[in-house]
């Protein structure tokens, strides 16, 4: 078995990676940095937060987020909604970035560790799980659901002197998700996911 090492990103010594306890966390000798950390059951964790937001997703598309009354006139906003109305504005660019960083990216990360974690928690590695795991970690940057979520409140501020706004279940529905995200981004140790595959 080859040696692992691992580089400290205050002072860049080299360590050996080693076994550590659940919950546990390895320091470099030199400047007592943190180099990593194993964290409980995070396979568990992050599967449970996995699904809870994939349930979460479908209630947040299925419904409206916002419904905005005028008078006897209502209107009634979806996720996608935003982004159709900028393409209609003439701002294809500008849609296309946020239903990839509002719909399409969030979904694709919860999708890929649905099917990394849930074949791993049954004893089985799905095929190209590397490259998969891979492009979870790449996603998370990109994944920006609570940008949308603040410009969202910000319409709510500016219309609310205009019109009455319902807060429809959607809303609460992505609130909830972005939460579930911010979890999931907590709870993944990569390290030992990467182990569970070496072991498989």
């Amino acid at each position: 078995m080859k040696s692992k090492f691992i580089a400290c990103h205050e002072c860049d010594l080299l360590h050996h990676v080693r076994v550590i306890p659940d919950g546990g966390s390895a320091r470099c000798i030199r400047c007592a940095a943190l180099l990593y950390r194993r964290k409980d059951n995070s396979i568990d964790q992050v599967l449970a937060l996995t699904i809870t937001g994939l349930i979460l997703f479908a209630l947040a598309n299925a419904f409206p987020m916002l419904t905005m009354r005028l008078d006897a006139n209502f209107q009634e906003t979806t996720l996608l909604t935003g982004v159709f109305q900028l393409w209609k504005q003439g701002l294809p660019g500008l849609a296309v970035l946020v239903l990839l960083t509002s719909v399409l990216l969030p979904l694709l990360k919860l999708l890929l560790l649905a099917y990394i974690l849930l074949p791993l928690r049954l004893g089985m590695v799905p095929p190209a799980t590397g490259p998969v795991f891979r492009l979870v970690l790449a996603l998370q940057p990109w994944a920006m659901m609570e940008v949308f979520l603040l410009g969202v409140l910000v319409a709510m501020v500016k219309l609310s002197s205009t019109a009455e706004i319902i807060v429809g279940l959607a809303m609460y529905a992505f609130g909830f998700l972005i939460l579930v995200l911010a979890g999931i981004t907590a709870s993944l140790d990569p390290n030992t996911v990467w182990e569970r595959l070496e072991v498989r």
